[in-house]
């Protein structure tokens, strides 16, 4: 967890960062031997140039080993944005935010999170989405008008919470 480069694209929720740390250390623990041993079962097989079962394990080792050093690389760089911190003066990551759509009137919960965590189907909104950026530092009570790609959207800042 470092600030000395910061990026808003590293802001991460405690709960993103758990994640991410939870699997990286499934990875490590647990599949790295279950891919090991169908490689050294796949090798007791013989000859390696015909053999498909070494070619799949060695192709999955090497998918492991670039999803194990990208969460290294997550973790390390990761600005853990604890939203027990946080106060609910204005809309950040880690936070809850009710909308209205002024043009339907429907109301809209999202929470902010960082980019790895976005999850729109959950309600989870990206800080570097149109609607997440548009929102961040926004006030309870302001209306915020989005550029979207089929138009713009007005949404009315109902609440935030943690």
């Amino acid at each position: 967890m470092t600030m000395n480069n910061y990026s808003p694209e590293n802001d991460i929720t405690k709960e993103g960062y758990d994640h991410l740390v939870e699997e990286l250390d499934e990875l490590k623990a647990v599949k790295r031997k279950e891919v090991a041993e169908r490689l050294k079962e796949a090798i007791s097989y013989g000859d390696l140039s015909e053999n498909a079962e070494y070619d799949a394990a060695k192709d999955e080792q090497a998918e492991l080993e670039e999803r194990i050093n990208y969460l290294e690389n997550r973790i390390r760089e990761a600005n853990v944005v604890n939203s027990e911190e946080l106060t609910i003066d204005v809309v950040s990551v880690g936070l809850k935010v009710k909308v209205q759509d002024m043009s339907n009137k429907e109301k809209l919960n999202f929470t902010i999170v960082g980019t790895t965590e976005a999850d729109p189907f959950n309600g989870k909104l990206s800080s570097e989405s149109m609607v997440g950026k548009s929102l961040l530092g926004k006030r309870k009570g302001e209306t915020v008008e989005i550029q979207l790609m089929d138009g713009t959207s007005k949404y009315k800042i109902l609440s935030i919470e943690k």
